[in-house]
Parts: structure tokens; sequence; C-alpha cells
């Protein structure tokens, strides 16, 4: 591959925020702001998190401004022209509408609220694309199952990503628009940008970031990933035999990122 990386888009938790008490996650974090300031790269958050929450971990942990956001598992994209103002993508709404336009959100709403096995997330956890729920971690194949089931009885325009955090254990259920992920919503956001893919690196560490670690984009999953993942990883990777899109570095979160960032970019000096 042989474009020069112009944008780093990287997950938040567990990948581009320094680990707790890690400190040379910490000093890892300036030295990658560096880089990325003296290589002209945008940077772009991509993560499960909603606006407000990602404003508060910005200043919480000294995190850089961002030129964009792409939030709420890729059914939010925003552009940051400031701290104070962001600026929600109206195109990109619209476009999401089209898909769940004969199936609103709110009737998926009340179809799940029967599931007695899941606990509806916060309300600053949902949107307008997007349901969350909580689960036992244990249960959540078996779970996975009967939702994806009850999906496709309904011929519902909505997809499951699954996933259990790796801070506390939690089963985390997220509901969003047929083929709406992380990896669709930075395509949207490349073509509309006029944007070479190729350009993109993406780094994450959690079962919501595998679409867009196996998109086709410069990949770097981050030491703290499961083993699971890196091997699905891995074979998908090689199934589309892609040999030069995947770092799997062996430093976690922040420092782990840094190093993928080096390992692409000097491949291209």
């Amino acid at each position: 591959m042989s474009d020069t990386p112009a944008v780093l888009a990287t997950d938040l938790d567990g990948t581009f925020i320094p680990l707790s008490g890690n400190q040379d996650n910490r000093r890892d974090l300036n030295l990658l702001v560096d880089e990325l300031r003296r290589r002209d790269m945008d940077l772009v958050f991509v993560t499960g998190r909603h606006l407000s929450s990602i404003v508060a971990v910005m200043e919480s942990e000294s995190l850089p401004t961002p030129n964009w956001i792409i939030s709420n598992v890729g059914t939010s994209i925003s552009r940051v022209e400031s701290r104070d103002r962001i600026v929600p993508s109206s195109g990109y709404a619209d476009h999401l509408s089209q898909i769940i336009s004969a199936y609103p959100i709110e009737q998926l709403r009340q179809e799940f609220l029967a599931f007695e096995d899941l606990t509806a997330q916060e309300a600053e956890k949902q949107s307008q694309f997007k349901l969350s729920f909580y689960c036992d971690a244990d249960s959540i194949d078996e779970l996975s199952q009967q939702i994806q089931d009850h999906l496709n009885q309904h011929a519902s325009p909505y997809r499951l990503i699954a996933s259990v955090d790796p801070f506390n254990g939690d089963g985390l259920v997220d509901l969003l628009p047929a083929g709406v992920s992380k990896a669709y919503a930075i395509d949207w956001w490349c073509q509309n940008l006029r944007l070479n893919p190729n350009e993109v690196i993406f780094a994450g560490d959690s079962g919501n970031d595998f679409a867009a670690l196996t998109a086709g984009y410069r990949s770097i999953l981050v030491g703290n990933a499961s083993r699971d993942l890196a091997s699905r990883v891995q074979e998908s990777h090689a199934s589309n035999d892609w040999h030069d899109r995947l770092c799997l570095p062996t430093e976690q979160a922040t420092s782990g990122v840094l190093t993928g960032l080096l390992y692409y970019c000097n491949n291209q000096d």
C-alpha cells in the first residue's frame, strides 16, 4: 500500500486513552500528539461514547482536540470546529433516516423492552439511531442469537453488535441501522470528503472495532485486545490476501497506537 497516511481514526477507551496508572501510556500520548502534528495528520475519534461523554473525557484525560468525531458506534458524525463547537453532520443523519424509515427506532425499543435479559442503558447512551442495553456477559452469545432471530423474523432494518466491556465485564448490546458500524461511518466520511481510504489508519481494541479493523484500512490492534479478537482479525486479513494492513503491537492502548502509527508512517519515509 503506497498511499501516505493522512488520518488517524482511533477508538478511545482501551485504545487512544491512557490506561489508568500507566505512565508509559501517558508519556506516549504526548509523543503521539507531536507525531500527528509533525506529519500534519488529521485525528478522528471513532467511539461508542456519546458526544457529552467524549467532551468530558477530552478534558479529564487531557486529550487533543480531534478534527472529527464519529460517535455512538458509527451512528453519528460531527465536525469539530473547537472544543466548544461540535457540529453534527445533518447529511449523515438524513442518510441513516432513510435506512430505518419503514421501521422507526421507537418501534424497535418497545419490542426489546419485553426481553427480560436486557436492561436498557442510561438515557444519555441512547441516540436517534442506536439502542443500547446491558446483559449478562456469560449469556451474551445465546442472547445475541435470540436477538438476531427476532430481527430476522421481523425483517428489521437493524443490526446487532454485541461485546463485553473490558473494564467492568458488562455484556453490551447495541442495535444500529442495518449495515452501520464504525467502518460504515468512516467509509461515508471518506466519500464525502473525497479522501482515499488507503490514507486512513484505524486503531482499536474491542469487538465493536472488528468491522473497522477488517475493512481494508491500515489497522492497529493494540496489545491489550483479546487474543480471540486478534485471531479473528488476522484470519480476516489473511482471507482477503492483505499482508501489509495489520499491525499487532505488544504495547497496550496509547503506546500501541504510537507504535502502529510509526510503523506505517516510517514505512512511507
